[in-house]
């Protein structure tokens, strides 16, 4: 199936090779975002979905192909438009010592910032609505380290949310967390796509909590895309033998009825 010619995006990539000193990571890939909808990448460990995710937030520029943003070449662009449009969350985000709740999400509005524009009473009053809407409003003052770690993610969401972008992307987001907060996190990150329209991209290791927030799921292998499309299209058992060298049985998950991997055992 041709996605590209079906989805409406704001993103995309047009084939890009990505890698690090002389090894190439990612070779030739192409990739449309779908506009307004939940897009997670998964794939085996070193596959290349984070250096794939760090390639679409202009933090690793391409050695070859472009990344367009609203049709234009993001690398083009100046750093601030793009920080208006698109926001990421990395993996295991660092913060100062003593850094509190509020100071970090009024981060997010940094790139409104400049010698003519000042901190404002709308800089505020979205930085109050982020933390509302992660329900860290109570927390406010309360420094980061001092939080549980759940309470830590939904505080640079609340950046995110600040900086008020259309397109998200998070590397990992519940990396750590156990499984009340894992929902706790994409229960948040699913509700802001629906109510808010925001585009989401973002990496998840667990294939059952993909299968079920996901629109569109990525699998990656060695580099490049393997299959795309919605969950019931890719999580099927030839392609997760494929993608992760694995035997499994698919059954539908008794809650949501999307696709659930069942492992069997490793394909010798």
């Amino acid at each position: 199936m041709n996605y590209k010619s079906l989805i409406k995006s704001q993103l995309e990539a047009n084939k890009i090779t990505i890698g690090y000193d002389n090894k190439k990571i990612i070779v030739d890939l192409n990739l449309v975002i779908p506009h307004q909808k939940i897009t997670i990448l998964v794939g085996s460990n070193g596959c290349g979905k984070s250096t794939l995710l760090k390639g679409l937030a202009r933090i690793l520029k391409p050695q070859q192909g472009t990344i367009y943003l609203d049709g234009k070449a993001i690398s083009k662009l100046p750093t601030k438009d793009v920080a208006k449009r698109l926001g990421i969350l990395p993996q295991n985000p660092k913060f100062p010592e003593g850094l509190t709740v509020k100071d970090l999400v009024a981060q997010g509005r940094y790139p409104y910032q400049n010698w003519f524009q000042q901190w404002s009473k709308y800089d505020e009053e979205l930085v109050t609505k982020a933390l509302i809407n992660t329900d860290l409003l109570s927390l406010a003052d309360r420094p980061l380290d001092s939080l549980s770690g759940g309470q830590r993610q939904r505080a640079w969401i609340g950046m995110s949310l600040a900086q008020d972008t259309d397109i998200l992307l998070l590397d990992e987001p519940t990396t750590f967390l156990d499984l009340a907060h894992q929902i706790e996190i994409l229960d948040l990150l699913y509700e802001l796509n629906r109510s808010r329209k925001k585009t989401l991209i973002m990496v998840l290791h667990d294939l059952n909590l993909a299968s079920r927030y996901a629109d569109y799921l990525v699998a990656m292998r060695e580099g490049n895309i393997y299959a795309q499309g919605k969950p019931d299209e890719i999580m099927t058992e030839t392609i997760i033998q494929e993608v992760f060298n694995l035997e499994c049985h698919i059954i539908r998950d008794p809650v949501t009825q999307t696709p659930m991997c069942i492992p069997i055992k490793k394909k010798s």
